[in-house]
Parts: C-alpha cells; sequence; structure tokens
C-alpha cells in the first residue's frame, strides 16, 4: 500500500473528497484505510449494560485505498509516491522529492 497508519491524506473522490485526516488504521489485505473524520456512518446499538440507553452513534468506516493519496510535506497538495533506497533503507518520497517516512 502506498500509505500507512498516521499518514495525512486527502480523499480524491467519492462523497468525502477534498476532505483531509490522518489515517487511524490500515487493513492491507482488504486494500481499505480508516481516516479521521471521513466517511462517517451511523452505528445502531442496543442497549447493554456497559451502554443502557443504546442509541445511535457516528463513526467513521473504511475507504479503499485507491480513493485517498498522501499529502505533500513540502507543497500541502495530494501528491504520487516513489520509493528509493536512503542509507539501506527503502523508503517512500513525494514526487516533489520530499521523503515521507522519518
Amino acid at each position: 500500500m502506498h500509505v500507512k497508519k498516521g499518514d495525512k491524506v486527502m480523499v480524491i473522490s467519492g462523497k468525502d473528497k477534498g476532505k483531509t485526516g490522518t489515517i487511524l488504521a490500515a487493513y492491507p489485505k482488504q486494500s481499505r484505510v480508516l481516516v479521521e473524520g471521513v466517511n462517517i456512518v451511523k452505528k445502531h446499538s442496543k442497549p447493554s449494560q456497559t451502554n443502557p440507553q443504546g442509541g445511535i452513534n457516528s463513526q467513521e468506516a473504511p475507504i479503499h485505498v485507491s480513493n485517498v493519496m498522501p499529502i505533500d510535506p513540502k507543497t500541502g497538495t495530494p501528491t504520487r509516491v516513489g520509493s528509493k533506497t536512503v542509507d539501506g533503507k527503502k523508503v517512500r518520497v513525494a514526487k516533489s522529492g520530499e521523503v515521507l517516512d522519518k
């Protein structure tokens, strides 16, 4: 996957197009990511001992990884990602040349 947990990303398609957020979780096997504040869905919960009231909660749902692009730290715009070897380690590099991995 071209993104990972903690990356700042922008949604490039879908109902939340143009929104930005941080990746909270990545699910590589399903090719999906959970982005903070994006793809909010309503979750109905039955009353239980921990939540005696029950009710409707809003939470993020995963979106497909092809619908997000990392934000370039230099320009602040969405960018494609390449890879480069630096000091014997493979790192992700934005197309502006900025290294995305710390």
